[in-house]
């Protein structure tokens, strides 16, 4: 068994988390991977208030296992959301894009907060807030990567902070997990192999794009969403790389997503004014596609490929077969252990700097 820091901190088997995705993320899902002996993450971002502490109350009826959830604090009703899981005493809070206000609210109850960073300047400054833990996307992934590869990012976060780190992006399998522990990880958060696993919400036709798919079937773009981010290839991410979206498309999605959310038209409002005036300065032209990147996320998991644009990561290409939670989670773990043991019979016998 893997012993780290992040399994220490949190309480967890293994050093193995399941990053909080956007609309794909369920109790379900959730509930399998802490079960499994990783970390189950729920990205509440895309709920209403009434969802958001529904669902946190359905995980723990599916598990008693830690958990945790994950909201961008750009977003509508984040602080409304964060509280709700101060309230329900959730274990692991991560949050990405902004800055965060509710550390020693988490703290006092014992709950643990978790920043996720793109860039080394912001893992710095998210250990100086006083976080717990740091998640590090790599340009590898679908979520909101920057332009460098975890191969480079994570040895240079974990030399200027000195608390745990979570590697994302690029890894499916033990040789990445053992591979970003000898970076200088302490584990690593996975979200487009647990998409291609039995838990998933994501319907087949999407599912089978993936198995098919190589490394090179993604788009890293800002065309999706408004921010830099890896999507699938399929019908509707290569038309919208050629084309663009269209005015029509965002109006009414923005309209639908106001829908879906609950949201009054004042706090609709607040919550477009901001994003335009947060760290990430989304403008109106941003924000509409946002909306619509969420219709069309919803699609796709629905299995409806023509229409549909799925977030995913270059990890794509090394994933063959659909397990289970548990099967996925214990396989990993027994590859990365035998890769550790490979690689520790590689030092010279008797040698302290590796030199005989």
């Amino acid at each position: 068994m893997l012993h780290t820091r992040i399994t220490e901190l949190f309480g967890i088997k293994h050093p193995i988390l399941l990053a909080g995705m956007n609309q794909v993320t369920n109790p379900e899902i959730v509930a399998a991977v802490s079960n499994a002996g990783g970390l189950g993450v729920l990205a509440v971002s895309g709920f209403t208030l009434d969802e958001t502490r529904r669902y946190i109350k359905e995980i723990r009826e599916l598990t008693d296992k830690p958990f945790g959830i994950n909201q961008a604090l750009i977003r509508p009703l984040a602080k409304e959301k964060i509280s709700i899981a101060i309230e329900e005493k959730v274990p692991v809070i991560c949050y990405s894009l902004g800055k965060p206000w509710f550390i020693d609210r988490v703290h006092e109850y014992g709950g643990k907060v978790v920043g996720t960073v793109a860039l080394s300047k912001h893992a710095a400054k998210a250990a100086e807030l006083g976080v717990d833990a740091i998640i590090v996307i790599g340009h590898e992934a679908a979520a909101h990567g920057g332009n460098v590869t975890s191969l480079v990012l994570i040895p240079i976060v974990s030399s200027m902070v000195k608390i745990p780190l979570i590697a994302a992006g690029g890894f499916s399998d033990g040789r990445g997990l053992a591979a970003a522990l000898v970076l200088g990880a302490d584990a690593v958060g996975m979200g487009t192999r647990f998409m291609v696993t039995q838990e998933c919400r994501v319907k087949d036709p999407f599912k089978q794009l993936i198995l098919r798919a190589t490394e090179e079937d993604t788009y890293y773009s800002d065309a999706f969403d408004g921010l830099p981010t890896r999507a699938l290839k399929s019908p509707a991410s290569e038309e919208m790389m050629r084309k663009g979206s269209h005015l029509s498309s965002w109006i009414s999605s923005a309209l639908v997503v106001k829908r879906m959310m609950s949201l009054s038209w004042w706090e609709f409002l607040q919550a477009s004014w901001k994003m335009r005036k947060g760290e990430e300065r989304l403008g109106l032209f941003q924000q509409a596609l946002l909306a619509d990147h969420v219709m069309r996320q919803a699609k796709a998991i629905e299995g409806d490929v023509a229409n549909g644009i799925l977030l995913a990561g270059q990890s794509s290409g090394s994933i063959n077969d659909v397990p289970t939670c548990q099967e996925l989670i214990d396989r990993i773990v027994a590859q990365a252990e035998e890769v550790l043991r490979e690689v520790q019979a590689m030092r010279v016998p008797g040698s302290v700097d590796g030199t005989a």
